[in-house]
């Protein structure tokens, strides 16, 4: 945050974001499929939550008190590929990101976590990723009520997850965010990106 403070450290933003951007679009183009709108529009929450506000480990990407990152909307999955790449996961590198939606890779068109280390969960069916961070919160809750001792945090980690329209059209994204609200689950943060296209 101190670095926006100055008018060298908001051109590195910028210059970042726009990073973001062009290589996901660069990787759809490529492939002559995909879905542009999402990782162009995500960019600056995805950009501020990896280099300034979550705790991860690229060298170690299953580190149990990672916080988590869902991207709900997972048709716009370059955006998580670009981010992956660019903070140092192995896992997405650039001849993975030039094989993308291509069969067989590591990138394939919507996020598969059993196929890529970086990816917590698959999604791709509208409202499926904000359910599973509602699971993953409730999760760290309560792994953190049975094993963390005052002082002694051992659990202690944040979820956050971008949704879309799609996404908040459907029902099971109404039950899984009531039934977060019902739990009090404070460390799940989610973002809707509403781009007023539905």
């Amino acid at each position: 945050a101190a670095a926006r403070a100055t008018a060298v450290g908001a051109e590195v933003d910028t210059d970042c974001v726009n990073a973001i951007r062009f290589l996901a679009v660069d990787a759809i183009n490529k492939s002559n499929s995909g879905h542009p709108g999402a990782p162009m529009g995500q960019a600056p929450i995805g950009y501020v939550l990896f280099a300034e506000e979550m705790n991860f480990n690229p060298a170690d990407p299953t580190w149990i008190n990672r916080d988590r990152f869902v991207l709900s909307s997972g048709h716009g999955c370059m955006l998580q590929y670009s981010l992956l790449h660019l903070t140092g996961y192995e896992s997405v590198s650039m001849d993975d990101i030039k094989q993308f939606r291509q069969w067989g890779s590591k990138t394939p068109g919507h996020p598969e976590n059993f196929e890529t280390a970086g990816i917590e969960v698959t999604t791709g069916p509208l409202g499926m990723g904000i359910s599973n961070a509602v699971g993953l919160a409730a999760a760290e809750a309560h792994m953190g009520a049975v094993y963390n001792k005052p002082g002694l945090p051992l659990v202690d980690h944040y979820t956050y997850c971008i949704m879309g329209d799609g996404c908040m059209q459907e029902g099971i994204s109404h039950e899984s965010c009531a039934y977060a609200g019902h739990l009090g689950l404070g460390k799940l943060i989610a973002f809707w990106d509403d781009n007023g296209i539905t």
